[in-house]
């Protein structure tokens, strides 16, 4: 690539458009007398001119100054230079034309340059200056394009935001991307060129990619259904085609972006899901003047909660965690996206008994969003007294404490690996939901449970280990190659849980629409895809086997589960059987089991409360027969 020295001194781009400007002025004189050389006719002009250069120069400089004409770089100038030029071009004129008005009516009846040549210098000058500027920035680009390394990419619309990401990436050579063409979806600009560059439909892909050696297409559209995108997506990824998107225009500073602000598709964008949206306009009022606890704040789900709580605008906002790290960080977020919030932050431990007790006394909460739980399949199945004693203990520890403290309503967040459970860990949240539903029949305080599936981005799920993989350039571990599972984002799921809680009179379990199951081997080649890698070639895809515990397919609702519609398609509520009083009792053994440390008898009596719990790739297993 072309090395470029230091910028040529600004006087001398000074002293060019000077040289530039009296070329032009001369070429005037010369249209003026038709170009032919009348030696009388122009030693008689010049006689006059001579007197006015001085003049023409002087103005020139001063102009030039106003308008900051020689204040950018030649090589880098813009659309706005060219407008600054034509600008001082016009004011010019108009000085010279006063003045020339000024000298004939007040001093020697002469004007300083004839009108018909101020005109025609004008037009002259505007186009003289604005072309070399042009002329250079070509030449710059040209010579400093790197060929061997140069990019092919195609924008998808044409419109303003399409034709603005064309001009940045070819002013931005540090992107080495060069445009070959733009997709668009009107038929009405097909086979136009824009700019220079031909519009194509989407159908032209195919054939534009390996003539252009296309690597890229850079979504420029910015109200683009996630339909749309999802199937262009596909496209891309089947074509072996990169994609990147131009940022929301929310995001744009000064009506533009720059080239680093493209960015890659998100995944969640291609799960093939229809978003969510929450119906209830009664959110504000139920959550308003409340003080609301959520234990498990500075989880994902918790810290989303947060978040979506104080939009509601809810008295006083308590939350509870014991990763002090963890809350550390969302009291510095919450703090500045909400300034003006009654918020308190409590380090503390669901199973102490003094700690939470202390809690209630002193806030007496009106809403309580359980959230804190273990989560972690293998990490449970090999540690089944701690599920038990959080999971199952501090649930029950936390809604009696609620139904004790007047607490209005106690929402407890489950889920789907409590259907039909295979491992310690759905097992304890389903005997926990056990729990919350029989306390609803005997105490004033409303329990509800929600249950969906997988999160996305969550912490500890599979996408953000799939990234750390593949940035480490694999190989990215898959335990089965048939192994699927439900997604939702975390604003979804959160969004849901609060309508849930307005909608719920108590005893509900609410199951939410997951959409389609995705397979997790189709997940990790589509985030490879996304990284402009190959799946197996670049990154290699490992498949583990299956870890303790860990199904292939997990159910939202069992076969024996009924549901009731509610307002909302996509919220269900289901309809399980409630703990026998004898059950309960065999809570509280459970609870002394794990006490003693004593895993595989707990695992038995956790099998005997959930008798559809069968273990699968687990060393209780045995227990099952």
């Amino acid at each position: 690539m072309l090395e470029l020295k230091k910028n040529t001194p600004r006087w001398v781009i000074v002293v060019l458009d000077l040289l530039i400007h009296l070329f032009a002025l001369f070429f005037a004189y010369l249209i003026r007398f038709d170009l032919k050389a009348d030696f009388s006719l122009i030693k008689a002009e010049w006689a006059i001119l001579s007197k006015s250069l001085w003049f023409f120069i002087l103005v020139k400089l001063f102009v030039f100054g106003v308008f900051q004409i020689h204040q950018g770089i030649v090589r880098l100038s813009s659309t706005a230079d060219f407008k600054r030029i034509f600008v001082a071009e016009v004011s010019t004129t108009m000085l010279f034309i006063l003045g020339s008005m000024i000298r004939y009516y007040q001093l020697d009846g002469y004007y300083l340059f004839p009108n018909s040549v101020l005109i025609m210098e004008f037009i002259f000058s505007t186009a003289f200056v604005i072309s070399a500027r042009f002329v250079v920035k070509l030449l710059y680009l040209e010579y400093t394009r790197d060929k061997g390394q140069e990019e092919a990419i195609l924008i998808f619309g044409a419109g303003v935001s399409g034709q603005m990401t064309k001009r940045l990436l070819e002013k931005d050579n540090a992107s080495l991307q060069h445009v070959v063409g733009f997709i668009d979806d009107n038929p009405a600009l097909h086979g136009k060129r824009i700019e220079g560059i031909k519009v194509h439909g989407q159908n032209a892909l195919t054939e534009l990619i390996p003539k252009k050696q296309v690597r890229t297409l850079v979504i420029a559209v910015q109200q683009l259904d996630n339909t749309k995108l999802r199937e262009l997506a596909e496209l891309c990824l089947d074509l072996g085609l990169k994609i990147k998107r131009v940022p929301e225009a929310r995001t744009w500073i000064n009506g533009t972006f720059e080239v680093k602000q493209l960015k890659k598709i998100d995944i969640n964008s291609l799960l093939g899901r229809p978003v969510i949206e929450v119906q209830n306009p009664k959110l504000a009022a139920h959550f308003s003047g409340q003080t609301v606890l959520i234990t498990g704040a500075a989880g994902s789900i918790g810290s989303g909660l947060a978040n979506a709580i104080l939009l509601q605008q809810c008295k006083h906002l308590i939350l509870l965690d014991q990763a002090e790290s963890a809350l550390f960080e969302l009291e510095h977020q919450l703090e500045q996206n909400f300034p003006k919030t009654h918020v308190t932050y409590v380090i503390g431990d669901i199973c102490d008994v003094k700690r939470m007790q202390k809690l209630f006394e002193e806030y007496t909460p009106h809403i309580v969003f359980h959230a804190a739980a273990y989560k972690h399949v293998p990490l449970m199945e090999a540690n089944p007294a701690e599920a038990i004693r959080n999971n199952i203990g501090g649930t029950q520890q936390l809604a009696q404490l609620a139904a004790q403290s007047g607490v209005k309503q106690f929402v407890m967040v489950s889920t789907d690996k409590a259907v039909n459970p295979t491992n310690v860990m759905g097992a304890s949240k389903r005997i926990a939901e056990m729990l919350v539903g029989e306390l609803n029949e005997k105490t004033a305080t409303a329990f509800i449970t929600t249950r969906f599936g997988n999160v996305l981005g969550s912490n500890g799920s599979v996408i953000p280990l799939f990234e750390k993989q593949i940035a480490k350039g694999g190989p990215v571990t898959v335990t089965d190659e048939r192994i699927t599972r439900f997604f939702m984002t975390i604003p979804e799921a959160c969004q849901l849980v609060l309508e849930a809680a307005t909608m719920g009179s108590g005893g509900e379990i609410f199951v939410f629409e997951m959409g389609a199951p995705v397979k997790i081997i189709d997940l990790a080649k589509k985030m490879i895809q996304l990284s402009g890698l190959r799946p197996y070639t670049d990154i290699p895809i490992q498949i583990t086997g299956l870890r303790p515990g860990e199904k292939l397919y997990e159910e939202v609702l069992a076969n024996a589960e009924n549901t009731i519609p509610t307002y909302h398609s996509q919220i269900l509520i289901a309809k399980t059987r409630p703990a026998a009083p004898a059950q309960n009792e065999l809570i509280s053994t459970l609870l002394q089991t794990a006490a003693s440390q004593d895993n595989e008898a707990s695992v038995s009596l956790m099998k005997q409360l959930v008798p559809e719990y069968i273990s699968n790739n687990s060393l209780f297993q045995k227990l099952d027969k």
